[in-house]
């Protein structure tokens, strides 16, 4: 009897045993963990601090024509004659088509017999022979009648409003005209035209630049089909906004082309030396780049802390670079060695 009672007794204490080590050893988890945490890693850094450099930008862009013209008829109608072929040069004025005529014939005859009463009535209104109200009638219908004269003349015979070189002809002699888009740019036309001396190239630069960029700043263009030239052209519009999405605002160089080198589409580069400008440069390790994205980024210590701060790339100097960013400022702690190993909000010791 006293045998069987004692093994429940065992059995209790082994359970008493199990349940305090499980505890414990809990706690150590816990302890170890917070140890963890608390654990500062070491870094180096580097004060902050502006540096002159010979700003330069380069953008890559695409040769537009400095004007470009679908050329089109007021209405439908036939085309009697084109007068250009795709690739014949002109010049201001020169004509390019005639559409029918038959419709201005019609007016020219009722404008000569208007303008024929009209001097009759003068006559007999100096005389007193008629009514002033009767000769202000013809002389509105007069008015009119040479208005729309004046206007069939131009929109059915069209003339080149620039010189230039004709890209695009659309129609043959005698066929009809139905104001259906037609063009690449999904325009309706008769003949395009396009002003090639001089051309231009659109370029968006960053908001930062703004007040760096002046009408009739110089800029370098290098065509890649001729490496061996280099073009000078000179900023002549400025956009007088910035694009609140992208923070950019958009640049228009003019580049004379007297050689007819450079053509409409062409791939090309430009160049802007805006000066010597005040900005960060830090060594090209300190930067670092966010796994599947093209974002940049660079670690200040702050009150014992890593805090990460997004950055634009500048220009390049061998094995530094300069960075672009809102939130710097001269004097802030960067951290230049033991960065990789961060994330936002780690405590940090510095070890310098």
């Amino acid at each position: 009897m006293k045998y069987l009672t004692t093994i429940p007794v065992i059995l209790i204490s082994g359970l008493i045993l199990h349940s305090c080590s499980g505890t414990t050893n809990k706690a150590d988890a816990k302890a170890q963990e917070a140890a963890t945490e608390l654990t500062a890693i070491p870094v180096r850094v580097a004060a902050l601090a502006k540096t002159k450099i010979a700003r330069t930008i380069d953008y890559t862009a695409t040769v537009l024509p400095f004007e470009e013209v679908n050329l089109a008829p007021s209405s439908p109608g036939r085309i009697e004659k084109i007068f250009v072929e795709t690739g014949d040069k002109i010049n201001k004025g020169d004509e390019l088509f005639q559409m029918d005529r038959t419709q201005l014939l019609q007016m020219k005859l009722q404008l000569a017999s208007l303008d024929k009463d009209l001097a009759r009535l003068d006559t007999l209104l100096k005389t007193g022979s008629t009514r002033q109200q009767q000769y202000d009638q013809v002389k509105t219908q007069y008015d009119v009648t040479k208005t729309n004269v004046e206007f069939m003349e131009q929109n059915t015979l069209l003339k080149a409003p620039f010189s230039g070189i004709v890209t695009g002809k659309y129609f043959e002699d005698g066929e009809m005209y139905s104001g259906a888009p037609n063009t690449q740019v999904g325009k309706s036309a008769v003949v395009t035209i396009m002003q090639v001396n001089p051309l231009k190239v659109n370029v968006s630069l960053s908001e930062q630049y703004y007040p760096l960029i002046k009408l009739g700043m110089k800029a370098t263009v290098v065509a890649d089909v001729y490496k061996d030239n280099i073009f000078t052209g000179a900023v002549y519009r400025i956009s007088p906004t910035v694009n609140a999405v992208t923070r950019s605002f958009n640049v228009e160089i003019e580049i004379p082309n007297k050689d007819g080198k450079l053509k409409p589409g062409m791939f090309v580069r430009v160049s802007m030396d805006l000066g010597e400008v005040e900005t960060f440069v830090v060594p090209a390790n300190t930067v670092l780049i966010q796994e599947g994205t093209n974002l940049r980024y660079v670690f200040t210590a702050e009150n014992g802390e890593a805090k990460r701060h997004v950055v634009v790339i500048g220009k390049r100097f061998d094995d530094r670079l300069e960075i672009l960013s809102d939130e710097l400022r001269a004097g802030d702690q960067i951290i230049t060695d033991g960065q990789a190993r961060l994330i936002a909000g780690n405590k940090i010791e510095i070890v310098n």
